[in-house]
């Protein structure tokens, strides 16, 4: 029993993150918890019309068909895209001018689902940008005094808008420039074996080859999460033993995409940001980049190098996508492997960047395992986490330790130290502290990240 004094833990406060919505299914999301996001995203949005996609995970049919109850309650009509990845729903909320939901958890296991949302354009919802308040009036529909039915409920229509959005994706490469290559994806039984075969359909000159291409939320062959090194495996292994030029491995909703050279070896999504940086800036000559904080620093040094203006951002679609708005940047790349697009609504897409990594490679007609030399620059220890009992107080003892060096508090701790750096970052969900850091060497880059693991938990 809770104390009188304290209030019982809402199922809403485990699953509304910073920048969407995911929990376990049906324990923290269900049918009811569906609903009441239904009554309150159409309740904040006011708009005439939602998209609603999903992926293929199992429990996508109820709870999109409880969040579409909840929309049309309050009057607002539901366009159905049915099956579809994050980057067509994204296309969908920008082409249709209107609010989306894509029922997705991503690259999380089998139990989890979620919701992305946006608004019309799609343009991002996250924290401080109306899920809070969205998560606050779907809390008063779960606890019986949410907003009122209207008196004429809204309408559900199914709407097909593959077609559109492939050529969507094409319109960013000119075909006709592609030279003959063979390509492997692992689509991780995820939303990647719907749309990567419809848009390379348009693409005849390119062989392509699927793996784990049946849509299937219980991921039998291995999670779709390409970020975690074990998961590239299969493609590495099948781009060599199939003398492939370059494999591609997407995550569940197919927004993200980690890009596989000739000789089996994965590239960071650091250089991947600094490929496609070059070129857009080709087409875009003198733009504004943006990359995040834990990207390497070869990054801004290729954006300048090649007439560009980089800005630095925070971790995080919502907080990217707003920056592009205010900046006009072209594009965006995260050391996750979201990868943004002006021209794209300022969303994400994974197979946007895929097309022109082809496009690029194709242009220098020379292998990927060249093509990336000059954008590798310096060793990163990746993302290590360390569970600590109090984050702030870690990263406050660390800056003290390193007072010296040149610091901000952009998104966690970031210290340059000249020749290396670092960034430390709290979990949005979890006692974890984040860190990255960069050296010029490998054995540099190791011996600082033993001094660092060694202050984190110590302090």
């Amino acid at each position: 029993m809770p104390r009188p004094d304290t209030q019982p833990v809402s199922k809403l406060d485990a699953i509304v993150k910073a920048y969407d919505i995911r929990g376990t299914v049906p324990d923290q999301l269900d049918a009811d918890v569906a609903h009441a996001l239904g009554v309150a995203f159409a309740s904040f949005t006011k708009a005439p019309h939602i998209v609603v996609a999903q992926d293929m995970r199992p429990s996508g049919p109820e709870l999109v068909d409880a969040f579409a109850r909840g929309v049309m309650e309050q009057g607002i009509d539901v366009v159905l895209l049915g099956l579809a990845s994050t980057d067509l729903l994204y296309f969908a909320a920008g082409r249709l001018e209107a609010p989306g939901a894509m029922f997705t958890a991503s690259h999380n296991p089998a139990q989890y689902n979620g919701i992305k949302l946006c608004l019309s354009g799609a343009r991002p919802v996250g924290a401080d940008t109306g899920l809070e308040e969205v998560k606050a009036i779907a809390q008063a529909v779960l606890d019986g005094h949410g907003p009122l039915p209207a008196a004429r409920p809204g309408r559900s229509t199914q709407r097909d808008l593959m077609s559109a959005f492939v050529d969507h994706v094409v319109s960013f490469i000119d075909p006709a420039q592609l030279r003959p290559l063979r390509v492997v994806a692992d689509t991780a039984n995820g939303m990647g074996g719907l749309v990567v075969p419809a848009v390379f359909e348009r693409l005849p000159i390119i062989d392509l080859e699927i793996m784990y291409g049946e849509l299937d939320g219980t991921f039998p062959n291995h999670p779709a999460d390409p970020l975690q090194p074990a998961n590239q495996r299969d493609l590495q292994a099948r781009v060599v033993s199939g003398g492939f030029d370059v494999g591609l491995a997407f995550d569940g909703d197919a927004d993200r995409v980690f890009v596989v050279d000739e000789q089996g070896r994965g590239i960071s999504g650091s250089t991947t940001t600094a490929i496609l940086a070059t070129s857009v800036l080709r087409k875009h000559p003198g733009a504004t980049i943006l990359h995040n904080l834990i990207c390497s620093r070869a990054v801004p040094e290729v954006i300048r190098e090649h007439g560009g203006v980089p800005v630095r951002t925070k971790v995080g679609h919502s907080f990217i996508k707003q920056i592009m708005a205010d900046t006009g940047a072209v594009f965006g790349g995260e050391h996750s492997a979201h990868y943004y697009f002006r021209e794209n609504f300022r969303a994400d897409s994974g197979l946007i960047a895929s097309l022109l990594v082809l496009d690029e490679v194709s242009r220098v007609q020379q292998d990927l395992s060249v093509v990336r030399q000059p954008y590798e620059r310096y060793s990163s220890s990746g993302e290590i986490n360390t569970q600590v009992n109090d984050a702030n107080t870690v990263l406050n003892v660390v800056a003290a330790i390193f007072a010296d060096a040149q610091q901000d508090r952009l998104d966690g701790l970031t210290v340059d130290c000249g020749p290396w750096w670092f960034n430390l970052r709290p979990s949005n969900t979890e006692p974890l502290l984040r860190l990255n850091l960069e050296a010029p060497t490998r054995d540099e880059c190791d011996q600082h990240v033993a001094e660092l693991l060694a202050l984190i938990t110590s302090a």
